[in-house]
């Protein structure tokens, strides 16, 4: 999808026609930043993430991730409003125009004011949490994609607690084939630029010369199953521990599929009056 853009006064964008109006920094990163800004005719305040493109590898990176957004319709997974490519002073950046969801922010951002007040997250909003997660998930890997970089940062939440899942950028093939020596170094070398160290699979790490790496990636606990650490640290259902346990497997072969686990957190949705809830 092609976008223009162009600078039309201090503050303010336009993208594909249409006006919006620099808010404030939201976020920045190594090779990223996201703004907030306003629309001019709707009012709606929206996040601009620009994505600095170094080389012809990394705007061939960005334009992945914009594919990747344009791939998924699902209510788990943030869509892409705009895009655009901007090409200033010999250098280029990719301009990412997505919903801003300012009700509660990051899952993580979440855990951390429960953690500072010393209180714990309700069983109940557990599982419409890890529901709306495995959702997105499943729709992913049905369309023969994987994350890869699932972790709480990269997931929102909004007033209802629906999660959706964001930053595509390191997304891939579900199944990867590996085939010598040289491909596993390679796709080691990638993960340990594009998958945060802390959630990353096991099987990234030490990559096999001869293997399939698969979707399971995704499963694996520290990612699939982001509320892991307020679940551990209080006193929960022995379902709900018991589904924590299952996935957390290093040998990815012995892990289950997305379909399996939704199945068992929708099964314990069902069992338990206390923590029944609307479909995410």
């Amino acid at each position: 999808m092609g976008q223009t853009l162009c600078m039309c006064s201090r503050g303010s964008i336009t993208i594909d026609n249409k006006t919006y109006y620099f808010v404030q920094k939201l976020d920045e990163g190594g090779f990223s930043f996201v703004d907030l800004v306003e629309g001019a005719k709707d009012g709606r305040f929206y996040a601009l993430k620009k994505i600095l493109c170094h080389d012809r590898e990394g705007r061939q990176e960005a334009q992945t991730e914009v594919e990747m957004h344009q791939t998924f319709n699902h209510p788990n997974i943030l869509n892409l409003v705009a895009h655009t490519f901007v090409d200033r002073g010999g250098k280029s950046e990719a301009w990412l125009l997505l919903p801003y969801m300012r009700q509660k922010g990051s899952l993580w951002s979440v855990l951390e004011r429960l953690r500072d007040k010393g209180s714990s997250m309700p069983e109940k909003q557990i599982l419409q949490i890890l529901r709306g997660i495995c959702s997105g998930l499943k729709n992913m890997h049905e369309k023969g994609f994987a994350h890869r970089d699932l972790k709480p940062t990269n997931v929102l939440l909004d007033e209802d607690d629906r999660p959706v899942l964001m930053d595509l950028g390191s997304m891939n093939r579900a199944r990867i084939e590996v085939r010598g020596s040289r491909e596993a170094m390679t796709i080691q070398d990638w993960a340990a630029q594009r998958c945060t160290i802390s959630y990353r699979a096991p099987e990234l790490f030490n990559v096999e010369s001869h293997c399939i790496i698969d979707e399971r990636t995704d499963i694996w606990v520290k990612s699939s199953a982001t509320l892991m650490s307020a679940c551990l640290m209080h006193s929960y259902s022995q379902g709900l521990q018991m589904l924590l346990s299952s996935i957390m497997v290093s040998n990815p072969q012995e892990r289950p599929n997305i379909n399996w686990v939704l199945d068992q957190v929708q099964d314990l949705q069902s069992r338990s009056p206390n923590t029944q809830t609307n479909m995410v």
